[in-house]
């Protein structure tokens, strides 16, 4: 295979200028706020109903330890040892893979915008329950008429478009004020927040009636529920949970510090995200159990678990307008961290390779996001009629940057790691060079465990619905 000549530049950080972590604290909670997201508040507990709750989520906790965890630490190695933005980092390590960085720019690219929209929507609602807004909270209110209200909501042509724009403009602020006193001040204080709302809305909805029964559906594993399409959906869920192959923690790891151990970092990002999954699970299962219908309620739910199902349960749930406050809090918590990493690895990658400031870099990626963000909101009203293969503007977004660029994005970074650079590199800059099991058990995923598996994703995904 063809290896970079540039051989004095392996395994050594490319120094730059550009602000850092100030620490491994620092790092390791934006990496974590970039990980938890909506997935994990949404996707995460309809797929631990969908395939069998405590089956789906120890197939999940194994294959992140064995197979997220490598990726993770790839993407932050890859991002350490070069000190570039995904569109530096590849032909620093090749330079015949310069294409890859403007590959792997589009998928955050994409993703932002409707994000950003689904960020306004969380935003909606939090003030609906903060204001006690009539279609949420009521005696009288029935799944029907939530159904309505949440309907009603983005097929408007206004509505949405304002709390879309408050939640870009919220996103664009932090990542203007930079790595240290935009992104990593603010995880410091919403990371912490995020997760002591978690925990005493996971603790409350527990000591609810008949909450012990969703409580015993994901804890207690079924193994005959351990099938192909559970471990299928672990792994993909892992690309949501994890950030993988959004190249984000290679935007990440460019600011890290030589002397933050990687290998610890990773686990504990792992370890945070996947406690935070599980977190989820424990406020959302229990209460759909207690007071939403149980098991068949969360079944192929999307959006419609979150802004329909959810208002329902908290309409049943002494104190149900304070904890749908906490709840909408929480959410809109987890998504801004995590759209302001989509936002920096843009403006990361544009400071770096057009050589303008961040200030200005922003302005064009809100430019971008008003534009594209727009299309996606109004193509659930004014748009509507408008299809792309048969999907509205959004879910056509969704559907390419998770279904299509994300599993390809990954497969060529291994590809990239395994077969294109010096296999010492990666490995040295990740601090396995000294355990000869450690390093080959990587170099192993990377090249061959990793490439098959995300193709089987990428299959999957774009021909079988399952």
């Amino acid at each position: 295979m063809n290896k970079s000549n540039n051989k004095d530049n392996f395994g050594q950080a490319v120094q730059s200028n550009k602000g850092g972590f100030t620490g491994k604290l620092g790092f390791v909670l934006a990496a974590s706020g970039s990980a938890v997201g909506l997935g994990n508040l949404w996707r995460f507990p309809y797929l631990t109903a969908q395939y069998g709750g405590g089956a789906f989520i120890l197939c999940y906790v194994l294959l992140a330890v064995f197979f997220g965890l490598v990726m993770l630490m790839l993407e932050i190695g890859i991002g350490r040892n070069t000190g570039k933005s995904v569109i530096g980092a590849f032909p620093l390590l090749n330079k015949k893979f310069k294409w890859m960085g403007y590959l792997s720019i589009l998928a955050p690219l994409i993703i932002v915008p409707y994000y950003c929209v689904i960020g306004g929507w969380v935003l909606k609602y939090a003030f609906a329950y903060i204001s006690g807004a009539e279609g949420i909270i009521g005696a009288n209110i029935t799944p029907e008429i939530t159904k309505n209200f949440f309907n009603a909501f983005v097929t408007d042509p206004w509505q949405p478009l304002i709390f879309f724009l408050i939640f870009a403009a919220v996103t664009i602020l932090i990542v203007c004020l930079g790595v240290q006193k935009g992104i990593e001040k603010m995880s410091k204080i919403l990371m912490p927040a995020l997760a002591v709302i978690a925990v005493f809305l996971m603790f409350y909805v527990l000591c609810q009636e008949n909450a012990l029964k969703g409580l015993e559906f994901v804890l207690v594993p079924k193994f005959e529920d351990i099938t192909f399409n559970t471990l299928l959906g672990a792994v993909g869920q892992l690309f949501y949970s994890l950030s993988i192959g959004m190249c984000i923690m290679i935007t990440y790891g460019s600011y890290m510090k030589k002397d933050v151990n990687i290998k610890s970092s990773s686990l504990q990002i792992a370890i945070f995200d996947s406690a935070f999954a599980f977190i989820a699970s424990l406020i959302i299962i229990p209460a759909v159990f207690a007071f939403g219908g149980g098991e068949s309620a969360l079944q192929n739910q999307g959006t419609s678990l979150m802004f329909v199902q959810l208002t329902n349960v908290f309409n049943n749930l002494p104190g149900g307008q304070i904890i749908g406050v906490l709840f909408f809090i929480l959410v809109f918590f987890a998504a801004v961290t995590s759209s302001v990493s989509l936002v920096e690895t843009i403006v990361a990658a544009l400071c770096e390779n057009k050589k303008i400031n961040r200030v200005l870099a922003c302005i064009i990626v809100f430019a971008v996001i008003i534009v594209l963000g727009t299309l996606s909101s109004l193509g659930n009203g004014t748009l509507s009629s408008f299809k792309i293969a048969g999907k509205s503007i959004l879910d056509a977004f969704d559907f390419l940057a998770n279904n299509i660029i994300i599993p390809v994005v990954a497969i060529t970074t291994c590809l990239f790691a395994g077969w294109f650079i010096d296999k010492n590199i990666l490995p040295k800059e990740i601090g396995l060079e000294k355990n000869k099991w450690l390093k080959s058990y990587f170099n192993v995923v990377v090249k061959y465990i990793a490439p098959i598996c995300i193709l089987i994703i990428l299959v999957t995904g774009l021909f079988i619905k399952l």
